[in-house]
C-alpha cells in the first residue's frame, strides 16, 4: 500500500512538472510571436509550441498509464531505446499523435502535423516572410492548446488568463491586404510544402477553425456614449450580423482549390476548339515545362495520383492557342 501511494505521488509529480514546462513553453511562444522587436518569430514559435504540445501529450499519457518511451520487445521483456548517454528516448510529437489513445480531434491533429512538417522544412533551410501567411494556423495551434490543457487537466491550467490580444500601431488598408495575399517572396520549398499539405485535406478539414483560425477585423465604434468598445468581437456564423457585414464588405475566405485529372483537361481543350489535342501532347507539354515541380504550384500529388490546378489549365489553353494549327 505504501509502495502504491509513493508511485501515485511520483506519477503526479512528473505530470505536474511536464505541465509546468508545457505551459511555460506555450506562453513563451506566444509572447515572442507578439514581440515586434523579433524578426525570427515564426521559427521560434514553431519550436516552442512543438515542445509545449509534446509535454502536454506526455503529461496526459503519464496520467493515463500509457508507456510513452520508445522500446522493442524481446520475448516478453521490453528493451527501451536510449540515447548514446543512456537517457530514455520519449515519444516525439508525431508518435504521440499516432497513438490510438491520442485525445485530440482530427482537425487539431492536422494542425499539429502541419506544424511538424513545417518545422522539418525550416530545420534544413532558413526561411523568411512566413509570419503573415501562416498566422491563422499559428493562432489555431495556440487556441487548440489552451482548449485541450483545460479539457484534459482542468480550467486552472489554461494560459488564456495570462495573455491578451496584441496591440498594433497601424491598421491594414485594402492595398496592404492585397499586397500580403500576392507576395511572391516566400521560399519555394515552403510554398511547395504548403500546397502539397493543403491539397491532401478535404474542404471541411481545410476550413476547420481547429486547423487555421481566421478572423475578420471590421472597424467598429461603440453604439452609445460612455459604452466600452472592444477592439475585437467574435460573431457566430449564423448571426444576423454576418449578412449585414457581407452586404458592406467583400470577405475573402481560403477554400480548397478544384483539382483536375489529365483526361478532363483534354476534354476541355477539345470542347474549346482543339479536337486534335491528345494525351501525349499534354504529357509532352508538362514534361517540357517541368510543370510538376512542387514549387511552381500548378498541381498536387494526392495518395500517389497527380491533380492539376486551374492555373495549369490556363497554360495548356494558351499553348493550344499558340499552336492552333496543330490541334484544329
Amino acid at each position: 500500500m505504501v509502495t502504491t501511494n509513493k508511485r501515485i505521488r511520483r506519477v503526479g509529480s512528473i505530470k505536474q512538472e511536464l505541465l509546468r514546462k508545457s505551459r511555460e513553453a506555450a506562453l513563451a511562444a506566444v509572447q515572442i510571436f507578439n514581440n515586434p522587436n523579433i524578426t525570427f518569430k515564426s521559427e521560434i514559435y514553431i519550436v516552442l509550441m512543438h515542445i509545449a504540445w509534446i509535454y502536454l501529450f506526455h503529461a496526459y499519457y503519464k496520467n493515463k498509464g500509457v508507456e510513452y518511451r520508445h522500446y522493442k520487445k524481446k520475448n516478453v521483456r521490453k528493451r527501451y531505446d536510449r540515447t548514446k548517454h543512456g537517457a530514455y528516448k520519449y515519444w516525439e510529437l508525431e508518435r504521440c499523435l499516432n497513438d490510438e489513445k491520442n485525445p485530440v480531434d482530427k482537425d487539431t491533429a492536422n494542425n499539429l502535423r502541419f506544424l511538424i512538417e513545417l518545422r522539418n522544412e525550416i530545420e534544413h533551410q532558413m526561411t523568411t516572410h512566413i509570419d503573415d501567411f501562416l498566422s491563422a494556423r499559428f493562432q489555431a495551434t495556440c487556441l487548440n492548446y489552451n482548449y485541450y490543457i483545460k479539457e484534459l487537466f482542468g480550467k486552472g491550467y489554461g494560459i488564456d488568463k495570462y495573455l491578451s490580444f496584441s496591440l498594433q500601431f497601424s491598421s491594414l488598408s485594402e492595398e496592404q491586404v492585397s499586397m500580403l495575399q500576392n507576395r511572391k517572396d516566400l521560399p519555394t520549398h515552403i510554398v511547395g510544402f504548403i500546397k502539397e499539405f493543403d491539397g491532401a485535406l478535404s474542404a471541411k478539414e481545410f476550413n476547420s477553425t481547429r486547423f487555421a483560425y481566421r478572423v475578420l477585423f471590421v472597424p467598429k465604434t461603440a453604439n452609445r456614449k460612455g459604452q466600452a468598445d472592444r477592439v475585437i468581437e467574435f460573431v457566430k456564423p449564423d448571426s444576423p450580423l454576418v449578412d449585414k457585414i457581407n452586404a458592406q464588405y467583400v470577405l475573402t475566405k481560403e477554400v480548397e482549390r478544384p483539382k483536375y485529372r489529365p483526361k478532363g483537361i483534354i476534354t476541355m481543350m477539345n470542347k474549346k476548339g482543339f479536337p486534335k489535342f491528345r494525351m501525349h501532347h499534354h504529357t509532352a507539354l508538362w514534361k517540357e515545362l517541368n510543370a510538376k515541380q512542387i514549387s511552381k504550384g500548378l498541381g498536387v500529388e494526392v495518395a500517389g495520383t497527380w491533380y492539376w490546378y486551374e492555373s495549369w489549365i490556363k497554360m495548356v489553353e494558351k499553348h493550344c492557342i499558340d499552336c492552333k494549327d496543330n490541334y484544329r
